[in-house]
């Protein structure tokens, strides 16, 4: 028997929540990148891990926030949790591999094709694997050619996001990026979700029984989301993360400083006074000369 699947029982609430938090964790993880990038003096192994992290978790809580509202009406969804976590460890495992080797490697044709193949791979196996952790009265069927097509989606998707995350470097510009790769990521969810269809096993059982995906799943979103709030603390704190280098302290201009303001030590020595000074000697102390100083 075929079950009927409804991929929006909540309405547009889940597809709107799902994309918020793709696109937050888009941010923060691209900001994160950059960050590492452009600021080789940093901890850039730390930068990459938490832009990595930032990334995983906000596509593993944009899946399940958007599974929330898939139901089959004949019978009860439930989810195996070690499954479950499993696929956010896939997540943010293979999107660290793909932000590392981009991270270390730069921007060029290699590293972001193998990056961007090795992270939209993290992003579909966490979106099967996800899958793989629903539990019914019946067995999930998939169409081949979707779920190709959603797997080559979640790849343009990553390799995307890797290319804007090394060479983007305006915050707005970034916040574009990450508006456009939550676009990619929840087609990528909704693309493979059309994929599926449902064969009930023996007789349907009602929906109604037992606890509702959304009991069990929300207390699993609980730490993801509180991580990514954490790692949106961090960000809005460090103004480089959000702003990008000033003018003066980007690489090759070490040293350098603002307009108007001479280097520290420029040339002067111990005991003596700034160049362009003159004395009175009526006054007996320091004036500045007529053309300003």
């Amino acid at each position: 028997m075929q079950g009927t699947m409804d991929g929006f029982s909540y309405g547009l609430v889940t597809p709107v929540a799902a994309y918020v938090m793709a696109c937050l964790g888009a941010a923060l993880g691209l900001r994160c990148t950059t960050r590492s990038v452009r600021n080789t003096e940093s901890f850039k192994a730390g930068w990459l891990a938490l832009g990595a992290t930032s990334i995983g978790s906000g596509i593993w809580t944009m899946h399940f926030i958007a599974m929330m509202g898939f139901t089959v009406d004949e019978v009860p969804i439930t989810y195996d949790r070690p499954i479950t976590f499993a696929s956010l460890a896939v997540a943010i495992v293979m999107v660290g591999i793909g932000i590392f080797i981009v991270g270390y490697r730069g921007a060029t044709p290699m590293a972001l094709i193998t990056g961007g193949t090795v992270t939209g791979l993290g992003v579909a196996s966490m979106h099967y694997l996800g899958m793989a952790g629903m539990r019914l009265q019946g067995s999930i069927k998939y169409d081949t050619f979707t779920v190709v097509l959603s797997v080559v989606v979640a790849v343009v998707a990553a390799t995307a996001a890797l290319w804007a995350a090394v060479s983007i470097h305006g915050f707005l510009a970034s916040l574009g990026a990450s508006l456009v790769m939550g676009v990619a990521v929840t087609g990528m969810h909704y693309t493979g979700m059309a994929a599926v269809s449902v064969h009930l096993h023996g007789v349907p059982t009602s929906a109604g029984v037992g606890e509702s995906a959304t009991t069990l799943l929300l207390p699993m979103l609980l730490g993801p989301v509180i991580f990514l709030l954490l790692a949106g603390v961090v960000v809005m704190f460090d103004p480089m993360l959000v702003m990008g280098d000033p003018e003066w302290n980007k690489p090759g201009k070490k040293g350098a400083q603002a307009p108007g303001i001479p280097a520290a030590g420029a040339g002067m020595t111990l005991g003596t006074r700034p160049a362009g000074w003159a004395t009175d000697p009526t006054m007996h102390r320091e004036a500045p000369r007529a053309d300003g100083w």
